[in-house]
């Protein structure tokens, strides 16, 4: 497996710095090839589906300039990832400009998606109708168990007296029991699996894009979610707990 420059050391002679270089510039140069590819996992049980979302620094022609001289701004774009939370790996990711909503993202990561979902777990940055639709259209026969927080100021549907969702069932356990033991009894602390994968991103891939335009920079995110995949495949360590 062969990773893009920014997965290796920095070089430090001058004929390694020239043949990183050009190796980068190959990438970037090929780097919109890959932008309409999608993360390809095949799971042999139901997916334990986490989602999140992150920002990664961007910058322009003159925000380059500007940054040189000390008087940029920084720009960035949003970085919307699906996790399957049994591997680790991501099976679904898109890239976004600041402004998306992280819930707007929810179909769009849907689709990219192969096999059927056991559940989904978010923040509450998704809770609302729209996303709890989303994944019931995406897998209407059986729908996967979706947990996400609801919002302080959620409120049960009109249906809720008749036909409760699984929303108002999380707002009224809420209401009953606090939101520390719902956290416990529905096991939202996998969720930090999700930002486990944000972090291995930044810290293997980079927390910046170095390419400039939005189909090369979506190429540049595909490269590096499928690196770190071949990563968790072939390196991941197995953990035991021992009693």
């Amino acid at each position: 497996m062969v990773a893009p420059e920014w997965v290796v050391q920095q070089p430090h002679s001058a004929r390694e710095r020239g043949a990183t270089n050009r190796a980068h510039g190959i990438l970037s140069r090929r780097s919109r090839i890959f932008a309409n590819r999608r993360p390809h996992v095949v799971s042999d049980s139901p997916l334990r589906l986490l989602i999140d979302s992150t920002g990664l620094k961007l910058f322009g022609k003159g925000e380059w300039d500007g940054e040189k001289h000390g008087r940029a701004r920084r720009s960035w774009r949003k970085l919307h990832i699906a996790v399957d939370a049994e591997t680790g790996e991501i099976v679904a990711s898109v890239l976004t400009g600041k402004e998306a909503g992280d819930a707007g993202q929810v179909p769009v990561l849907l689709e990219q998606i192969e096999g059927e979902l056991a559940s989904v777990l978010a923040d509450g940055a998704y809770d609302g109708e729209p996303v709890y639709q989303a994944i019931e259209v995406h897998q209407p026969q059986a729908a996967p168990s979706i947990v996400i927080p609801p919002r302080r100021s959620a409120v049960l549907s009109s249906q809720a007296d008749t036909d409760p969702s699984q929303r108002d069932g999380h707002i009224r356990f809420i209401q009953e029991h606090g939101g520390s033991a719902w956290r416990k009894a529905v096991g939202h602390g996998r969720r930090s699996l999700a930002e486990t994968a944000i972090e291995r991103y930044k810290a293997l891939i980079g927390s910046r894009l170095r390419a400039r335009t939005l189909v090369d920079q979506e190429g540049e995110v595909a490269l590096g979610v499928e690196v770190l995949n071949r990563m968790i495949r072939v390196a991941k360590p197995v953990s035991v707990r021992i009693l």
